[in-house]
């Protein structure tokens, strides 16, 4: 009896340490999965921007979605673009809108680097999540950032 006292004791001690481990086990994989979002917006965004191809006059741009027309955008702005997404990484609310949907999850800025010209850019695209947290102000709860050369 004493005996199987003690393997009861050691087990429940091994299940409470692995049952304190669940907790943190499942806040690790919530912020890997925002940040697999994170990584599929920013790849969208970079798409976008490669999409967006210099064409002879008269034809339109083949780039698709909201971006339909974006040649000439990035050589144009040389302020940060401001987009949000949901979380099913589907845009939500326009750019640069000032304060995030309420529907926003993923907060988007591209920042063009090396003053934009006609022919090539350097853009800087930073995902952070919560949207309604503004990273120039306070520290979001997660992010993903990469830099893309648009060639013409």
């Amino acid at each position: 009896m004493i005996e199987v006292t003690l393997a009861i004791g050691v087990a429940a001690f091994c299940l409470i340490a692995v049952m304190g481990l669940i907790p943190v086990a499942i806040k690790i994989q919530q912020a890997s999965v925002q940040q697999t979002k994170a990584n599929a917006i920013m790849s969208q965004i970079a798409s976008d921007l490669l999409a967006d191809v210099q064409l002879p006059p008269g034809q339109a741009s083949k780039a698709q979605g909201n971006w339909s027309n974006l040649h000439g955008h990035w050589a144009q702005v040389a302020t940060p673009d401001l987009l949000y997404f949901t979380n099913d990484a589907k845009q939500t609310g326009s750019v640069n809108q000032g304060s995030a949907p309420s529907d926003a999850v993923f907060r988007a800025i591209i920042t063009y680097m090396l003053p934009p010209t006609t022919t090539t850019s350097l853009a800087s695209i930073q995902v952070t999540w919560p949207a309604s947290v503004d990273p120039t102000i306070a520290a979001p709860a997660g992010s993903v950032q990469t830099l893309i050369s648009v060639n013409r």
